[in-house]
């Protein structure tokens, strides 16, 4: 199956404790079904120092479920689901909102 979010896509969390917050994925987890969104779903870690780190609280992006999130719409910027079609023979992203083709 195609993937219908990437990375670098720019995306809204549609459901969870970040709803309505926007970001653009650093990462995609394809068999967790997951990705890390930058600013979304945040945890503090505690680590301690070294020579190589400072050390201390620093916060930490965490895997996010791919179902709670909605690429966001190139022509009016809110959340639209992702559809595929054929364009000069080759098989392109596309919002199912404005229907604006997203790569290619």
């Amino acid at each position: 199956m195609a993937a219908k979010l990437k990375k670098g896509d720019k995306v809204v969390v549609i459901a969870g404790r970040d709803k309505g917050v926007e970001g653009e994925i650093e990462r995609v987890i394809p068999s967790e079904g997951r990705a890390v969104v930058s600013g979304v779903n945040t945890v503090i870690r505690h680590t301690k120092q070294s020579q190589a780190s400072q050390g201390g609280r620093i916060p930490k992006a965490m895997p996010i479920n791919l179902s709670n999130l909605a690429m966001v719409d190139p022509k009016d910027g809110g959340p639209t689901r992702v559809g595929f079609r054929t364009e000069d023979g080759k098989k392109v992203r596309f919002a199912k909102k404005s229907g604006e083709t997203i790569d290619g």
